[in-house]
């Protein structure tokens, strides 16, 4: 079976895995220091703070970004539910804006008239390791005094002309879920250039603590340990090789599979560079039978995401009833096929055959 997606651990994570174990310093401690250090660097912000999760990481930032109850943060419906979840667990009302049909990500010209007194934030997600289209979305905020916090659970290492995702908003959330461009098996990381906002998120995991056993707010466990952070360390280190192999697996699948009826290859905006956390085919009509036809030939497939958020049977019953549908119908079409680093030529010529297979063109 070729998974669709594969961690990648090797002999310098489990060293220094051991090196933590030996130690005796296995909650959060220098190397989570070290790694917040070197993940905010390498993103360029003045800070970063690790979680738990990328969950934790949406939750914290909105949290310390000061956003709660009555307010309303607009956002795509065309993602991982977390995106939207965190609204939620801080009081709010997640606001849902259609995607642009070609990148995924949400649709700038979509936002603005969805803007009320209520609204405090926007929180674009970096789809499939493509970057939003940022710039009208920050004018926005700009505009109506508005928050932007970056879901770049999705996208570590890509760039919107020449700036670094995790950069641009007041905060940017990232992810270290096993799936992800990089792990640490579980984790995530809050970026940002705003000191409040860091020093909030930092007491805010840890159980609102200011200084030892005192308590100024109603905080959560929600740290990261120092051995998730050293297996974090390790791979960011590899961080720019991995996506140097996705970017050239989707290039390879990308001109082995555009000549095809009835299928559309990803397509890339101008001015950015694409980290390919997903490689996403639209397949109209059909995806559904190609997505049966490749996992039989031992090929993994995934459909991210086979609903809008708001179709979500807890968000229909909490009244949810928007209308995106530009989501609605890539819901039904999108269909991804393995891209990460692992994949050997041998692979990638048994996907691209095998898709052809199916539409008789091989």
């Amino acid at each position: 079976m070729i998974p669709v997606a594969t961690p990648i651990i090797d002999e310098e994570e489990i060293e220094e895995v051991v090196k933590v174990l030996k130690s005796g310093f296995i909650a959060q401690g220098p190397r989570v220091a070290e790694f917040e250090e070197k993940f905010a660097s390498c993103v360029g912000t003045e800070h970063a703070v690790a979680t738990s999760s990328g969950t934790t990481a949406l939750h914290l930032a909105l949290l310390a970004a000061g956003i709660g109850k009555g307010d309303q943060v607009i956002t795509t419906p065309f993602s991982f539910a977390a995106t939207a979840n965190a609204a939620l667990y801080v009081g709010a009302e997640p606001v849902f804006a259609d995607i642009d049909p070609e990148t995924y990500n949400i649709d700038p010209e979509g936002i603005e008239e969805l803007i009320t007194p209520s609204t405090r934030a926007i929180i674009p997600v970096h789809l499939y390791g493509q970057p939003a289209d940022m710039d009208p979305i920050l004018d926005l905020a700009a505009d109506h005094d508005l928050l932007v916090i970056e879901d770049a659970a999705q996208a570590h290492g890509a760039e919107y002309h020449g700036r670094m995702v995790g950069s641009m908003g007041d905060a940017a959330c990232f992810s270290f879920y096993p799936t992800k461009n990089i792990t640490t098996g579980e984790g995530g990381m809050i970026t940002t250039d705003n000191e409040e906002i860091a020093e909030m998120a930092r007491i805010l995991r840890a159980h609102g603590e200011t200084e030892r056993y005192n308590h100024a707010y109603l905080g959560y466990n929600f740290r990261m340990t120092d051995i998730a952070a050293a297996i974090g360390i390790a791979q960011l280190g590899k961080l720019e090789d991995f996506n140097r192999r996705r970017i050239k697996n989707a290039e390879y699948l990308t001109d082995s599979l555009r000549d095809l009826e009835g299928v559309s290859t990803p397509h890339v905006a101008a001015g950015v560079k694409h980290v390919f956390h997903q490689y996403t085919l639209r397949v109209p009509g059909s995806r559904d039978r190609l997505m049966k036809f490749l996992n039989k030939r031992g090929i993994g497939t995934g459909i991210h995401y086979p609903k809008p958020i708001y179709r979500q049977e807890l968000y229909r019953r909490m009244g949810f009833n928007a209308s995106c549908p530009v989501s609605e119908k890539a819901a039904e079409e999108v269909l991804s096929l393995p891209v990460h680093p692992a994949l050997t030529d041998e692979d990638l010529e048994r996907i691209v055959d095998s898709v052809r297979d199916f539409f008789g063109q091989n």
